[in-house]
Parts: C-alpha cells; structure tokens; sequence
C-alpha cells in the first residue's frame, strides 16, 4: 500500500508518527508525500488545546476528501484526539476507518491493512457538523495509555538529517489544573538508559549530530523508576558517543531539576548549555490556581541558581495568560518577572478553557480580546529585551549549524547557536558565503554582524 502520514502536534507526537513510518516501512508498504496518490492516509492528531483540536478535525476533513477525489481506500486517525474521542471520531466521521489512540502505535500496520485493533471501537455522538467545536462533558473515562517504543523499534526520521529527538519518557504524574497531558499519555514511564544510549548510538552512526531528548518532564527522567540522578549519569553517557555534536534537553520542570544535571549539563562539551523550562506563570495566586507547586520567590531563586551553575546557560520558557482569576496586577507581575530575568526565549499562550482539566470548573472570567491584548502586551515586552541584547552581541564570534537555505532568500544561509533549538526559536541568517559550500548538519564559526529582532544575522568564518 502506498501509505502517507501527516503529523500534527509537538515534537513528542512527531517521535509517535516517525515510529508508525518505521513501522509501516518495516511491513512492506510505500511511504509517499503526496496524499491524492496515498492508498492509505494517516493523521496523527494533537488535542492540547482548543486551535490544536481544530486544526486537527480540519486536517482530517480535508484528508477524508482524498477517499471521494483521490485513490485514498483508509484514513486512520491516530494520536491525543483519537485518545481523547475515539469513540465520537468514528461515530461523526464515517470516512474514518481506524482510530488510534496514544497507547496504540504498535497497531498501526494492522490498521492500514484493515485489521481490527481494540480501538476500533463503538459510536458516541460528537461532531454536530464539520468543524463544530467538541462537546462540553469530558469524554467517557479509559484505561490510560501505557506504550513507549524502545532502541529496537522501527523508526523513520521525519526531521532533517543531521538532528533527531529522542523521546526518554512517555506520559505524566502533574496534575497541573490546565493541562489534559496526563489523561492523554499515562503516568510518568521512563525507558531504561541503556535503550537510550543505544538508539543514540544508531543515530549518531546514520550521520545525526544534535539530539534532542523530550519527555512531559525531562528532568524527573528516571525518578520513577527509584534511579536518583539518572538524567546526570544519562548525559554524561551520551556526551562520550562518537559523532554527536550537541545533546540538547527540552521540557524541564522547575522543581525536578538537580544539582547533579546542572553539574553535567556544564561539564559536558557537547551537552547545549541550554534550559526549556516551562514556568506559565509568575503570580503566586495564579500559581496556586494554576496547581503548580512554585513560587515566584522559588522560581526567581532557581533561576540564580541555574546562571550560578551553568555559566552562559540560555533560558527559554512559556508562560499562559488569561487563566481564570487572573487580573492586571498578576500580568504586571509577569511582566515585572520576565523583565528581571532576561529570558533568551519566551513563548505565551492564551488559555484554553479545557474539559476534563480541573480548570474547567472555574468560569473562564477572562475574555478572549483581554486574552490576546495580553498575550501581545508580554510578547511585545520579550520583542524589545531580546532586541536589545542581540544588538549587543554584534561582533561575538560563536560556534553554528547549519539547517539548509533561507526561504527569504537564495543567497543566504538558515542556522543556530547552541542557545536555540529548532523549529521553535529564532535563527542566525549567514550572508556574505556561497551556499553551495555549505551542507546541513556543517558546523561553523561564525561572526555576528547584525540583529533583527530576535534573529541574529552572521557571516561564516571557517567550517569546523
């Protein structure tokens, strides 16, 4: 079968639908781009808030319209919508023909050949029409995922060539008020480090120089499994493979990081002197609301204690505004804060007023146009900071990789520093080099030259 897939959703969700293409590659079936020519089509969903579900029902939509104009046979619907209403899919959208929930990667190679995996299941009402927002009860309760994939699963890289995320845990034991994660993905499973270091070792020999490891909470890697420091002794592992250039960590939590990974984090050379560290709030009544177990006066003495331990660590983190209760002076408070620390990376998000999050039951008192007028306010305020610090930076000599060409034009280069990731920090824009010179995946040294706005503008100096 020729089988295309389309992944929405995080980076996490990114590594399901990369397992799914080994997967079907390992049983025989053609994997193909183009949808109108895909016999099978599978849509890997996101449901973390409200524009994710839509843009997950509206990707399915237009999918479902290659079974009536296309050679389309199956559409398979797979990931946190199907977890959270697989039983409405299949009842609303008969031109679905499999659901698939987060547990269930493994049964993805029955599904495009017409098996019958358990969740294929019966109907309940959802959808009242295309595109109609989903119902206001929480879906019927289910066994909570328990599937993470190991070294010696199929995969097939989505990502380009030269890095890779390497997800280390699945699932999660918060129960922060807004967030849904936890009935989505399961408890909190670590894989054994040796599966780690394994598949690391395999992606380093198939040319792979970043690895960036992923989890719900990166940095309660192995607490589960009573392994104290386990995420310290994982990266002073994966720093001595041969072929890895950096090691990049992602989605830390504030009260789960250690002494011991900050140790690591600044003693290894290729370990990225940077931090993901959603913090999504720092008004202390919000805080609370919120279920999250910091403080403002905990998070501004953890962020002098990361800078203390990790010299020129680059911090990014998220914050949510709008969540219920929140007033002006919480939002100036935020912004007071984002202002004191200097974040390399910031990014905001509007609340989502979410069923089956204990949140819900608040009255979501905040209107959506205050929503997006804070958003913009807090966003603004990073916009100017960054600004004025990467002005500052003009004349730094820094190490960079190379992703490929700039869309904006065919004479300029698309790269980055160990202080950003990709995909969803800014780049550095290399002029004044031939492109052809240049591969993915080439470190540089680099010049910086000029900034705009976030982005850092550089010329190549030598190719390391």
């Amino acid at each position: 079968m020729k089988v295309g897939l389309i992944s929405l959703g995080c980076p996490k969700n990114l590594v399901d639908s990369e397992v799914m293409l080994g997967l079907a590659q390992q049983a025989g079936h053609e994997l193909i781009q183009d949808a109108s020519q895909a016999d099978v089509l599978v849509v890997n969903t996101c449901a973390f808030i409200d524009s994710a579900k839509q843009e997950s029902i509206n990707t399915i939509l237009e999918m479902a319209r290659h079974k009536k104009d296309g050679a389309c046979q199956r559409l398979i619907v797979t990931g946190c919508l199907a977890e959270r209403y697989r039983e409405e899919l299949k009842a609303e959208m008969p031109e679905i023909d499999a659901v698939l929930g987060t547990g269930e990667v493994p049964d993805i190679v029955r599904a495009i050949g017409g098996g019958s995996p358990a969740a294929f299941v019966s109907p309940l009402t959802f959808f009242t029409g295309a595109g109609a927002p989903p119902p206001a009860a929480p879906p019927r309760p289910q066994a909570l995922p328990t599937y993470i994939y190991d070294a010696d699963t199929p995969r097939l890289l989505a990502t380009p060539k030269h890095y890779a995320y390497v997800k280390i845990a699945e699932g999660c034991d918060y129960k922060c008020a807004f967030c849904i994660i936890p009935t989505l993905r399961g408890h909190y499973r670590s894989r054994p480090a040796a599966s780690i270091v394994q598949e690391a070792r395999a992606l380093a020999a198939r040319g792979v120089k970043e690895l960036l490891l992923i989890s719900q909470d990166t940095t309660f890697y192995g607490i589960d499994r009573q392994e104290r420091g386990a995420l310290a002794r994982l990266l002073r592992e994966l720093n001595t493979i041969d072929g890895l250039e950096w090691i990049r960590l992602l989605y830390l939590y504030p009260t789960t990081i250690d002494d011991g990974t900050l140790a690591a984090m600044a003693e290894g050379d290729k370990v990225c002197k940077y931090i993901d560290l959603p913090l999504q709030h720092a008004s202390n009544q919000v805080l609370k609301r919120m279920k999250r177990p910091g403080t403002r006066q905990r998070y501004d003495q953890l962020l002098t204690r990361i800078r203390s331990r990790v010299p020129g660590v680059a911090l990014r983190t998220t914050f949510i505004v709008g969540f219920p209760g929140e007033s002006e002076a919480d939002l100036n408070e935020l912004r007071g804060f984002v202002s004191d620390h200097a974040f390399d990376h910031v990014g905001v998000f509007t609340y989502s007023h979410e069923e089956g999050t204990s949140a819900h039951s608040f009255e979501d008192d905040v209107p959506p146009r205050i929503k997006t007028g804070r958003r913009n306010r807090l966003m603004g305020l990073q916009k100017r900071l960054v600004a004025k610090r990467n002005r500052q930076r003009v004349g730094d000599r820094v190490r960079a990789v190379v992703d490929g060409p700039s869309a904006d034009h065919e004479l300029v280069l698309r790269a980055r520093l160990a202080s950003q990731a990709p995909e969803i920090d800014a780049s550095v824009y290399l002029t004044d080099c031939d492109p052809s010179d240049y591969r993915p995946g080439d470190f540089v040294e680099v010049e910086i030259v000029g900034a705009r706005d976030y982005d850092l503008i550089a010329r190549p100096i030598t190719v390391l």
